[in-house]
């Protein structure tokens, strides 16, 4: 979902409308989870993806009655049987999605964009809120809210004061869920709401290969910015978590094939710091095989030149290798092991706000 609130706020500060496509619920199995987003505009064109196939077809053809009437509604797919005949598509679950319009005149739906697209980029938590009865949205504005790990919150439920002040004294046990889910509640007048609720949680994974001692100058700067970081090294005396008390694990692996036991995905970013060039490729070719967000990997233009020359025999591509940050951080002139943590955590920083 990286870039959709990105996106959806240029959309609006242009003064143009889109469609924001959720998933509220997926009973069995499917392409995406639970709270996958997908952002249409008006000319057909789309950022992100709930799974491609017919499901993703369905919203977009659907996307076109919200622009033209504004209001929300939700769409209801089987992923096997008569809903996906003669498709590729058969996950054997149901699937839920509500798209609401975004419109730009809308300040607290912005606002909440903006909330969101912060938290990806520099780190943090919340609670996100959605009345996913399209009915109950009027031309006030839509009908949700954002409360932050402190309880400050934007946007609002219109008309259900006692309903946000109960989720904002449940806050911190609905946001150790991590899952988003269902809920019903009661109005003021007695009538049920059907609510999607979603714990927002930024803490992107940080896998760092190699436990010497740059890497435990990177764990603890990396985890005060944000990073959930797990440290692997292939020698016991390295791979101890008393070195490193700031990481949310410490493994002793060997090097062949470490990276597929971990879940790496758009949201990981691998650092490369062992404590040699076979060490160093060895693991970057598996991240090549990932589909990491960030890969990183320390050393001299002359150790990445061999390498690369290496994996390029192996059938890498030079677009395989683009993706790669080496000489890894930012070039400030870093000597000693504290000053190029400080390089790499910029550095991943930067990435990870999108600059």
């Amino acid at each position: 979902m990286e870039g959709i609130y990105s996106k959806a706020i240029e959309l609006v500060g242009n003064k143009q409308v889109g469609v924001l496509a959720t998933i509220i619920r997926l009973t069995g199995s499917g392409p995406r989870g639970a709270g996958t987003k997908f952002l249409i505009m008006e000319d057909g064109s789309y950022a992100g993806t709930i799974g491609g196939g017919l499901l993703e077809a369905e919203v977009l053809r659907q996307a076109g009655t919200i622009f033209t009437t504004g209001r929300p509604a939700s769409l209801s797919l089987s992923l096997m049987g008569k809903d996906v005949a003669e498709t590729d598509m058969i996950c054997g679950g149901d699937v839920e999605v509500f798209l609401e319009p975004v419109f730009p005149d809308d300040e607290g739906q912005i606002e909440i964009l903006k909330k969101l697209e912060a938290i990806q980029k520099r780190g943090g938590s919340g609670l996100l809120v959605t009345v996913v009865d399209g009915e109950r949205w009027g031309k006030e504005g839509s009908l949700k809210v954002f409360m932050d790990s402190g309880g400050e919150r934007s946007g609002g439920l219109t008309g259900m004061k006692q309903i946000e002040d109960e989720l904002c004294r449940t806050l911190a046990r609905r946001m150790e869920k991590r899952e988003p889910s269902i809920e019903f509640f009661e109005d003021q007048a007695g009538k049920q709401v059907k609510l999607f609720v979603e714990p927002v949680h930024s803490d992107p994974f940080l896998y760092i290969f190699g436990g010497g001692h740059v890497s435990s100058q990177i764990v603890p700067l990396a985890n005060k910015v944000g990073f959930k970081v797990v440290v692997i090294d292939d020698r016991p005396e390295f791979a101890d978590p008393e070195r490193f008390p700031e990481a949310e694990g410490v493994y002793c692996y060997p090097f062949d094939g470490v990276v597929r036991r971990f879940p790496v995905d758009e949201a990981s970013y691998i650092i490369i710091v062992t404590r040699g060039h076979l060490n160093d490729k060895t693991i970057l070719e598996q991240a090549l095989r990932t589909r990491a967000g960030y890969i990183g990997m320390i050393g001299s233009r002359r150790k990445k030149a061999m390498i690369y020359e290496k994996l390029m025999e192996e059938g890498f591509t030079q677009k395989d290798l683009d993706r790669v940050y080496a000489p890894i951080g930012l070039e400030i002139g870093a000597e000693t092991p504290e000053e190029i943590a400080v390089s790499i955590v910029a550095e991943l920083i930067k990435v990870r706000a999108g600059r």
